[in-house]
């Protein structure tokens, strides 16, 4: 199957579900798809901006309603959302708008803010206008790398691109993913995560 006519045919469901789940790879890559003709700017933008928002969004309504609970049973998770507590209780507007640009905190954020429980009006239009830069910010800078690509090599080898992009993002996830491993661990109980009700860690640790 021709290179071209599979990212036309798939590259939309790509972004937008890249995007749900985590994203920055796949946007940029989104982009210059876009500057090679396959896909359309406009769309690859719309397409993020409806998978970011929406996953998002579910990680914050999956914290407000149960987020103490998976805490307490997954204690890994707790030293991210202590890292985020901290920012949210300073700069909670800043951190709404802006958490999309922190990789590693893209999908804890909202978690701990639907936990803090941020209102829901407050969460949504920001989470939007953010979604919103971040699509915008992303798919033009694939866009223009693409570009410089062109530029450098000339038309027909966008290709080249995409599979950089594609190795150097999975590269720079298993260095993170190694990172956070080799973190030391420690309970919830122990780390200042204001957002946990402390009577629920001492039931949880009796029974």
């Amino acid at each position: 199957m021709d290179f071209h006519a599979l990212i036309r045919d798939y590259g939309y469901w790509a972004v937008l579900i890249g995007t749900f789940l985590e994203g920055e790879t796949i946007l940029i890559l989104g982009g210059v798809a876009a500057q090679s003709g396959s896909l359309e700017l406009a769309l690859v933008m719309l397409s993020a901006f409806a998978g970011s928002s929406c996953g998002d969004q579910l990680y914050y309504f999956i914290g407000r309603w149960q987020g103490r609970a998976l805490l307490l049973r997954f204690p890994r998770w707790s030293r991210a959302a202590a890292k985020v507590s901290k920012h949210v209780k300073r700069h909670q507007n800043f951190i709404i708008l802006c958490f999309r640009f922190f990789y590693g905190l893209r999908n804890v954020t909202p978690f701990v803010l639907g936990i803090s429980h941020v209102s829901v009006p407050r969460f949504v239009i920001l989470n939007l206008i953010g979604a919103g830069i971040w699509s915008i910010s992303f798919a033009s800078l694939g866009f223009l790398l693409g570009e410089a690509h062109e530029r450098a090599l000339g038309k027909g080898y966008s290709w080249v691109l995409i599979v950089i992009v594609l190795i150097l993002g999975l590269i720079y996830w298993g260095y993170r993913r190694w990172k956070d491993s080799r973190e030391p661990w420690q309970p919830p109980e122990t780390l200042d995560i204001p957002i946990l009700d402390e009577n629920i860690i001492k039931k949880k640790k009796q029974g």
